[in-house]
């Protein structure tokens, strides 16, 4: 009886294990299929494609990303400039000193300190540096010029010790020339501004009317207000052309009276 139950227990585990293998055998077969088929889904340059994802992507910044990209200041930009090309010597080699120079020896009116710091890009207290350290080479050199303030600014001029020679060389434009009468009206506008016209004709002993408005049209004269009395006449003073024209800096620089007196014969 015993033996019968063995047999019937073997019987049956045979027939599950010949059931189960070819089950376990054709699902083996599906999957080896299905990897065979995404492997013929994939081209080679999908695969070179897949493999480079590995690598290290290179960008366009080297090494730094775009947040670490540095920026050049405007400084750096202008000593980029001022190193210009590779090919040219150390002679010359621009610096910023050598464009205050170029800057003032091109224009014909005086630069203020700030005007030329925003054109050769550096700051006012380096840009004054720089016109002290040039009127030093001038005058070791014996330069026949020097870099001198004029009606608040700076100015390349030629030593007055030169005039003589330029004198023969310049021509005075018409409209320059100063009449005497002129030039005395002047001068007392420049010594007593702001002026009211009476007062000058009392000083003059003569009608100034014609010849300020000569000096309005030239631009050495100008109308800077009315005097607080009757009939509020307008108060004349001079003009920055006045300070250019006569090599000032600032009315502070007029000539002493005392020293204009005529010396006794």
């Amino acid at each position: 009886m015993e033996e019968r139950m063995t047999e019937e227990i073997n019987e049956s585990a045979d027939i599950e294990n010949s059931i189960i293998e070819p089950l376990e055998s054709e699902e083996s077969d599906i999957e080896d299929s299905e990897l065979d088929e995404e492997t013929e889904l994939i081209s080679p340059d999908q695969a070179e494609a897949a493999d480079s994802d590995d690598e290290v992507l290179e960008t366009p910044y080297g090494d730094q990303t775009p947040d670490q990209e540095q920026t050049e200041s405007p400084q750096e930009n202008m000593d980029s400039r001022l190193r210009g090309n590779d090919n040219d010597s150390d002679e010359n080699t621009l610096t910023l000193e050598s464009v205050v120079e170029a800057v003032l020896f091109s224009s014909d009116e005086p630069l203020t300190t700030t005007r030329l710091a925003n054109i050769v890009e550096a700051t006012t207290k380096q840009v004054r540096e720089y016109i002290d350290n040039l009127n030093k080479k001038y005058e070791e050199n014996n330069n026949a010029f020097r870099i001198e303030q004029i009606a608040g600014g700076y100015q390349m001029l030629t030593l007055s010790r030169y005039n003589h020679w330029l004198k023969q060389l310049l021509r005075v434009r018409s409209e320059s020339k100063l009449s005497p009468a002129a030039l005395e009206t002047l001068a007392i506008i420049a010594y007593k501004q702001p002026v009211i016209r009476a007062d000058i004709e009392a000083i003059r002993g003569v009608a100034v009317g014609e010849v300020i408005r000569s000096l309005s049209y030239k631009g050495l004269v100008k109308i800077v207000g009315r005097a607080e009395v009757l009939g509020r006449p307008m108060l004349y003073g001079t003009t920055k052309k006045f300070l250019e024209v006569f090599g000032l800096n600032t009315l502070k620089d007029l000539p002493k009276i005392e020293e204009l007196k005529k010396p006794p014969n």
